[in-house]
């Protein structure tokens, strides 16, 4: 049972932190007048697929990231050639049906050959209808369908190219901006949960035990107050308490503890880590006190700003080739990293996943094609230039960028999954 509730946390919180992202492009493109043909979370094959108004909403089978497709963005609409017979559908004097094949199949409909079909401005269809001609005008939400699929036409004014910079700039940025959002609340929720150091404090507890670690096998409980070391008194010194157990590896120490009022001395043998310092697999926390409204907000952005410099300082050590390919985690890590945090329960999962969403916002905002910051390059370009840079080869860019990511996906995941077949950490 246990294994099934972080099994669903884990996969929880992938999906919150991917549909807020996508929720954002979502409402910003709507709200710009924007056609969204699809929302999807993942991608590859439909899991899942329901259709509201304008939007098919995707669930899809490799839980990746995911995107919005917005109109305009790529080629959509099957091409008509004049000359070619169609089928149309006409309600209250315009066309809101226009087939492409199985003609015979139709009923209802008018068949005729095209003579001429503006389905973007002038939004009007020409058909020679046995040697009449006659024009017919398109309903802006008019389908046409083909090969059983259908796909709503898009005017000029509801494609993504058609708005003005700061509209589409906006529908771009959307996405990494809710994810800074969704970590601050949940940064605040966590201050919330978890509270503040109090003022003066004079002792330590067990605030997080490590799996397969001596701390675990010695039944050493969360909550437990640790009050000395080998006979040292701890007190709420943190770091003499990780001196003497760092200077023990693989020598027994005496933990004095204090566990609902009763004393409990328990021998453990710290293990080494790969530096050779002792580890018992616990962390401390001090004691704690509700947090105001003013400590939760000013707390919360405290976390957003000391997180956001350790993950600059990652990308730092990328650029400058300081670090091995065992320091990157793809998705397979951070859905075990995820699942292990999952079970030391709700407060330190909201932590991470504050952490995951902001790290996803930044990631986004980087300049490497195919994300959100290249996207955002492309339409400063457009605004200092005065015209976009050739579709054709902005759509280049991002498919060499998008094919890289997806490379160093493969690579990172490959390496993950060999490293847990090896049984590391």
């Amino acid at each position: 049972m246990e294994m099934i509730q972080v099994v669903f946390l884990t996969v929880l919180v992938f999906f919150v932190i991917v549909t807020i992202h996508e929720w954002g492009h979502y409402y910003f493109a709507k709200r710009a007048g924007i056609l969204v043909r699809e929302f999807a979370i993942g991608f590859g094959p439909k899991l899942f697929s329901i259709k509201r108004g304008e939007t098919r909403f995707t669930l899809r089978l490799v839980p990746a990231g995911g995107y919005v497709r917005m109109a305009g963005e790529d080629p959509e609409i099957v091409e008509v050639s004049e000359g070619q017979t169609v089928a149309v559908r006409v309600k209250d004097g315009a066309v809101t049906r226009i087939y492409l094949d199985r003609l015979d199949e139709r009923s209802g409909v008018i068949r005729g050959e095209v003579i001429q079909m503006d389905l973007e401005r002038q939004l009007r269809i020409t058909l020679d209808l046995d040697g009449e001609t006659e024009q017919y005008k398109v309903h802006p939400q008019a389908l046409m369908i083909a090969k059983g699929r259908e796909t709503q036409i898009a005017p000029i004014d509801r494609q993504f190219g058609s708005k003005p910079v700061r509209s589409r700039a906006m529908a771009i940025f959307a996405g990494p901006m809710m994810n800074f959002i969704l970590a601050f609340v949940l940064f605040a929720a966590y201050i919330q949960m978890s509270g503040v150091p109090e003022e003066n404090p004079d002792k330590l507890f067990v605030n997080t035990i490590t799996d397969n670690m001596p701390a675990e096998k010695a039944d050493i409980k969360k909550g437990d107050v640790i009050e000395a070391v080998n006979g040292t008194k701890i007190g709420s010194d943190f770091d003499k308490m990780i001196d003497i157990i760092g200077k023990s590896p693989n020598v027994p120490v005496k933990i004095d503890l204090i566990r609902d009022g009763k004393r409990h001395q328990i021998e453990i043998v710290p293990v080494p880590n790969a530096e050779g310092v002792g580890k018992v697999g616990i962390s401390a926390a001090l004691p704690t006190r509700s947090a105001t409204a003013g400590e939760t907000i000013t707390g919360a952005g405290k976390l957003m700003k000391s997180m956001t410099i350790g993950i600059f300082q990652g990308f730092k050590k990328i650029i400058t080739g300081d670090f091995k390919l065992d320091d990157i985690g793809g998705p397979v890590r951070t859905a075990e990293y995820t699942s292990q945090i999952a079970k030391q329960g709700i407060t330190q999962l909201t932590s991470w996943t504050a952490l995951l969403s902001l790290y996803l916002g930044i990631f986004n905002l980087l300049p490497i094609p195919a994300l959100d910051g290249s996207r955002l390059i492309f339409l400063g370009l457009e605004a200092v230039r005065g015209r976009p840079v050739d579709p054709n080869k902005e759509s280049m860019v991002h498919f060499i960028g998008f094919a890289m990511v997806m490379l160093l996906m493969v690579v990172v995941t490959y390496n993950d999954i060999l490293r847990l077949v090896r049984g590391e950490q």
